[in-house]
């Protein structure tokens, strides 16, 4: 953040050393006019600012939580592959396995999805995750088919635990801080900009002045409300997981 201020301290620096030196020009006319060229191109210049960082800071969440969303579906997927496989092990391992995933999504879709709203994910889903693992990879088998299906299991039980690492990506994630505050600052700039400029609004000028600030408000509450995937307004629920449910009761058991 340090850096973020020290970029807009030099900048600054960069005009009014650039003001003290053209001022010896002969040929430069003062312009003190709200509309003269200073004002025009001030102005021009906040506006495309505020509408560059407006768009990342809607687009880069955005994009993020529709890939959250994608995510969540593969796993839910991938367990419904377990599921299935599981009916192929033997029955005592076959039904403590399929327990497992159902215990497992019983876990992510309550309390591990209330955690993720702080970017954090169960450490209990990654105990149960790999116990089951190492059940199935331990499970001795009498041939080649028997092996085939262990392996498959396996297989399925890797893709849910590759699914899960994407979703602990999913909830860490965030836009920069220095967005935030480029969006928030440049916005505050744009309202406050006829009266920086020397400009008196008055009578009915104040109405689309203040209509600008209240939606240019909106629009700034909206990039903090949408930048975490997994809360506000574009937040991913565990729709996914609490559709697979009725999956699983249609799968037989095991053995």
């Amino acid at each position: 953040m340090l850096f973020y201020f020290a970029a807009g301290i030099c900048a600054i620096g960069v005009v009014v050393i650039a003001a003290l030196l053209f001022r010896r020009l002969d040929r430069l006319t003062d312009d003190a006019q709200p509309d003269g060229p200073t004002g025009g191109h001030t102005g021009a210049m906040l506006s495309a600012l505020f509408l560059l960082a407006f768009a990342i800071a809607i687009v880069v969440p955005w994009t993020t939580s529709d890939a959250a969303r994608a995510n969540t579906c593969t796993e839910s997927q991938a367990i419904a592959e377990a599921y299935w496989a599981a009916t192929r092990l033997p029955a005592p391992a076959a039904a403590r396995v399929q327990t497992g995933l159902r215990e497992y999504v019983g876990l992510v879709r309550g309390r591990e999805w209330r955690m993720m709203a702080d970017g954090r994910l169960s450490p209990e889903g990654w105990r149960r995750l790999e116990a089951l693992r190492r059940e199935v990879m331990t499970l001795p088998a009498a041939d080649d088919q028997a092996a085939d299906d262990r392996d498959a299991v396996a297989d399925r039980l890797e893709e849910i635990t590759a699914a899960r690492r994407l979703r602990a990506m999913d909830a860490k994630a965030a836009p920069p801080p220095g967005l935030l505050v480029t969006t928030v600052g440049t916005g505050i700039a744009v309202v406050l900009f006829p009266f920086l400029a020397g400009a008196r609004p008055r009578g009915m000028t104040i109405v689309p002045l203040a209509l600008m600030a209240a939606m240019l408000g909106l629009g700034v509450y909206l990039t903090f409300d949408i930048q975490h995937a997994f809360t506000g307004g574009l937040a991913v629920g565990p729709d996914a997981f609490t559709d697979l449910l009725p999956e699983l009761d249609r799968i037989p058991g095991g053995g």
